[in-house]
């Protein structure tokens, strides 16, 4: 006699994603793993007195979102803080950190997300922005982007002598309160959460996670008592999100110190692979590019090509996948070239974080080794006429950018990740399939794919996740609307229904 379910979902519209056309109506789910699919009337005699029953009244059931690049510290930081993505201007970017100031007594007054590219006024919030905040407290924006960020003038005079005096932007002389690079993580250091603030950040985070369909996410950590939060959730039972935690480099001595390879952990929080900087970003001019940016500048080294070649061999020797941050087509070229230097860049998996502009030659580099890259969809925001490429690279290679059908048609593994800015695979989707060049768009089937079934190869986890089917762990998210039924650009509106991990509803 077969056992009866734990969990039936049934009236849906399941598409596996296994195979394009592939559909059902009904699941049934046993221990945390997906037993059976197929038509309502079968599905329906794995119905016990203790089953859980759904009826999704026709909604979308696809597997659950895997975010491939998040930083979900930062994430719980804009729901606790000031969240600055919010703000169209400079007035209201100023607003908003005065009433963060307002919500805490004494210490920093921080703020997190804000893109001035969006703004009429195209320019870096400043230290007379900031002072307006305060004159007596550290104020500190943080860019979107995490590569730049914006201090008022106590917080320059407070931490400016420990600034690289390279990464701190100047004006006739003086700072402008502008500070990119190693000048910020010097702020962030100094603003890291402790253990308790730790675990309202990281639950906040799921749950907003939980709220966009994301079931599993690979997080980006340094400098951060996050990995032992998730590890306590997880031992209570309370995590309810898959996380695969990705340790900068910093981290390689403890790594091999304990053995802790890549892999390594439980079903709900694994080690992911070492994570290490190459260039900065397209925001603060700082992506490294092989012809000079709009003003001349060709960007700077995080960790230069020496530092990288030396980390990417050590990593790969100690049995750690490797994640290295990219975003200019020389910083590519630096990666691909130091990953070609190991013995299985494939095997490995070792991936890219965001690529961004690519060279055809690199796109054929890409595919010979079998390099992940892994990209960020919604990043097509800026790849729109006058948009934040368009100002610093021009609009021929604005076209370069984010070229994920010539990746995809090349082969190369793709996945998707939102590096939080935002965090909504929904908008990632959208992105994608509206965007402006041919070379940038794909379908809606391979967009999902690329933020389930991508997503978890590029985890090592094509094999319990990113797929429907018998065996695979049920993380599944519903929509109220099907994203092949709808306009291409109203996919971001789709509301999540329902999202559940490992058989249970964690959002309704």
């Amino acid at each position: 006699m077969t056992d009866s379910a734990d969990l039936i979902v049934t009236n849906a519209e399941i598409h596996t994603l296994t195979d394009p056309d592939e559909t059902h109506e009904a699941l049934a789910v046993r221990d945390g793993k997906i037993v059976r699919i197929g038509r309502q009337y079968e599905i329906g005699f794995l119905e016990g007195i203790d089953t859980t029953v759904i009826d999704l009244d026709g909604d979308v059931l696809l597997p659950g979102f895997i975010d491939a690049h998040t930083h979900m510290e930062q994430l719980g930081c804009r729901l606790v803080h000031a969240d600055l993505s919010a703000a169209d201007s400079i007035e209201e970017a100023v607003a908003l950190l005065c009433e963060e100031r307002e919500r805490t007594a004494t210490g920093w007054v921080l703020g997190y997300g804000y893109d001035e590219s969006a703004w009429n006024e195209d320019r870096l919030l400043c230290r007379d922005d900031l002072d307006r905040v305060s004159e007596e407290r550290p104020v500190v924006a943080f860019r979107e982007d995490l590569h730049t960020g914006s201090l008022n003038s106590v917080a320059l005079e407070r931490y400016g002598s420990d600034m690289p005096v390279d990464d701190v932007r100047r004006s006739g002389g003086e700072p402008t309160g502008v500070v990119v690079e190693d000048a910020l993580s010097v702020v962030r250091r100094d603003t890291a959460p402790g253990r308790e603030r730790m675990h309202d950040l990281i639950t906040a985070a799921r749950d907003c996670a939980h709220e966009l369909g994301v079931t599993g996410v690979h997080d980006m950590v340094r400098w951060s008592a996050a990995p032992r939060v998730y590890r306590e959730l997880d031992r209570a039972d309370q995590l309810e999100l898959r996380v695969r935690i990705n340790y900068w480099s910093d981290h390689l001595d403890a790594l091999d110190e304990l053995g802790t390879v890549t892999n390594h952990g439980s079903e709900f929080v694994r080690v992911g692979g070492v994570k290490s900087y190459t260039d900065g970003s397209f925001g603060g001019r700082t992506a490294q590019l092989a012809e000079p940016y709009e003003n001349g500048a060709t960007g700077q080294w995080v960790t230069g090509p020496e530092q990288l070649r030396e980390i990417v061999t050590r990593a790969n020797e100690g049995d750690h996948q490797c994640c290295v941050h990219a975003i200019g087509d020389r910083a590519v070229e630096t990666v691909l070239d130091s990953y070609e230097a190991t013995d299985d860049p494939s095997g490995s998996r070792h991936r890219i974080e965001h690529a961004e502009l690519l060279s055809e030659p690199l796109l054929e580099q890409f595919a010979e080794m079998g390099v992940v890259a892994s990209v960020q969809p919604n990043f097509l925001k800026w790849a729109r006429e006058d948009g934040l490429y368009e100002d610093r690279i021009g609009r021929e290679r604005t076209r370069r950018t984010n070229q994920y059908r010539a990746l995809l048609d090349a082969g190369v593994p793709l996945a998707f990740g939102s590096d939080c800015m935002p965090l909504d695979p929904l908008f990632g989707v959208e992105q994608t399939v509206t965007a402006p060049a041919e070379q940038q768009r794909l379908t809606i089937t391979e967009a999902l794919r690329a933020y389930t079934a991508g997503a978890a190869y590029a985890g090592f986890d094509e094999h319990r996740l990113g797929t429907i089917e018998p065996g695979n762990c049920a993380d599944l998210v519903a929509l109220d609307r099907s994203p092949w039924e709808i306009a291409p650009d109203a996919i971001a509106d789709i509301a999540v229904t329902h999202t559940i991990v490992d058989g249970r509803v964690v959002y309704s």
